[in-house]
């Protein structure tokens, strides 16, 4: 068994330029060599352990292809606290909330106007995302007229919000 303390305070330094050599920055450096680290305490020492240095440097060497690889996947742009807090608030104001909710009550109040067989076609193809051939057979119909109530329910909400505007 290794004795973690003494290889950290042995090899921390090395591993560290070792990494920065690959190319991470000091920071990134020293977070990786700390996971290097905490993967050799969170697993089993291999059965050799005639040379634990090599040992670290395989470790580092592969947390540094990993983590290139996940920044080759999904690239992360750091930001300062100056900078992040500049960034533009993409939350609706209270007025575009507002007027959300009055169209919505506004769709509800149209969806419960419609005939039952209507609604309930719209509400499976919309809001169940049934295709059109699904709804028409959980509701026993023909696909063309499936079609046709789920076009009425679209042109009923339409004229809805339409006159709503009006007023």
């Amino acid at each position: 068994m290794w004795n973690l303390k003494s290889l950290f305070n042995k090899h921390a330094q090395e591993i560290q330029r070792f990494l920065q050599k690959r190319g991470h920055g000091p920071d990134v450096a020293a977070d990786l060599t700390q996971d290097v680290f905490l993967r050799i305490l969170g697993s089993a020492a291999p059965k050799r352990d005639d040379n634990p240095r090599a040992y670290l440097h395989m470790v580092a060497r592969s947390l540094s292809v990993d983590l290139y690889r996940r920044e080759k996947i999904a690239s992360i742009d750091y930001l300062s606290e100056e900078a992040y807090c500049e960034l533009p608030d993409e939350s609706p104001d209270p007025e575009r909330v507002t007027s959300d909710r009055q169209q919505l009550a506004v769709l509800d109040r149209g969806l419960t106007a419609l005939p039952e067989q209507t609604r309930r076609a719209f509400e499976l193809y919309r809001l169940g995302e049934l295709t059109i051939a699904e709804v028409a057979q959980e509701l026993d119909l023909s696909v063309s007229h499936t079609w046709t109530l789920i076009r009425r329910a679209y042109q009923h909400l339409r004229t809805t919000l339409d006159d709503d505007a009006k007023h």
